[in-house]
């Protein structure tokens, strides 16, 4: 699964051009700890055009009768997206991206787990693939944008932390990803793979990273950083 990961705001000119971007970029503080629940950016491709909106982790279907179904959705396995009807009929329109620059997993030893930061080698900016929806169930006439990360089989850096990860999209393959249309079996196959080991890295962090109330620097240090900062657990 995928529950913890870090996005901190890059140039609006990097941005613009990596994912050919319509309109400016919503206001959105460096997280170094991002949480289901918390509005974050997402990529989208709405009326023909990429765009940044800021969304709630954790997926309501429009057709649920309240929000608090987003609180079980924040992952879609790869494996059922064609068959779980709150996914399928979002695959051919509703496919997004999720920009990060890195997420935490949380590695079992004896009684206790210790979190781990995995990250690409180079230290660039990469995006989750995920599927997003718009819910117009409140009775005020708000609209609430949401999305879910999808997962897929653990690669060889990450199995020892967790049999899960995050699906991650190639830069090659952003656009196919985010432009509307079914995608033949094959292909979302080929998308869906968990991403190559060899690209990635991974190092252990302090506990700090436990709560989601600490969101600083200090969560992405390695564990042998001592951090003056406080420690919710």
């Amino acid at each position: 699964m995928c529950g913890r990961y870090e996005y901190h705001p890059h140039e609006f000119s990097d941005l613009r051009i990596r994912f050919n971007l319509d309109k400016d970029l919503p206001e959105f503080k460096p997280s170094y700890n991002i949480a289901p629940g918390q509005q974050v950016p997402v990529i989208i491709r709405e009326e023909g055009r990429n765009k940044m909106k800021l969304m709630r982790w954790g997926l309501v279907p429009s057709w649920a009768p309240d929000p608090s179904i987003g609180n079980r959705m924040i992952n879609a396995r790869c494996e059922t997206l064609t068959e779980k009807p709150s996914f399928k009929q979002l695959l051919g329109t509703h496919r997004c991206l999720i920009p990060a620059d890195g997420f935490y997993e949380w590695r079992r030893e004896g009684k206790g787990k210790v979190p781990m930061r995995i990250v690409m080698k180079d230290r660039q900016l990469f995006n989750f693939a995920g599927l997003w929806d718009v819910w117009r169930g409140d009775p005020e006439g708000g609209e609430l944008y949401t999305f879910t990360i999808i997962t897929t089989n653990a690669n060889a850096l990450l199995r020892p932390i967790h049999n899960r990860m995050p699906v991650i999209v190639d830069s090659l393959a952003t656009n196919h990803w985010l432009h509307p249309g079914d995608i033949s079996s094959s292909m979302l196959s080929i998308l869906l793979q968990p991403f190559p080991s060899e690209l990635m890295d991974a190092y252990e962090v302090s506990r700090l990273v436990n709560d989601p109330r600490n969101d600083s620097a200090a969560c992405i240090a390695p564990a042998d950083w001592q951090s003056p900062g406080p420690l919710f657990d």
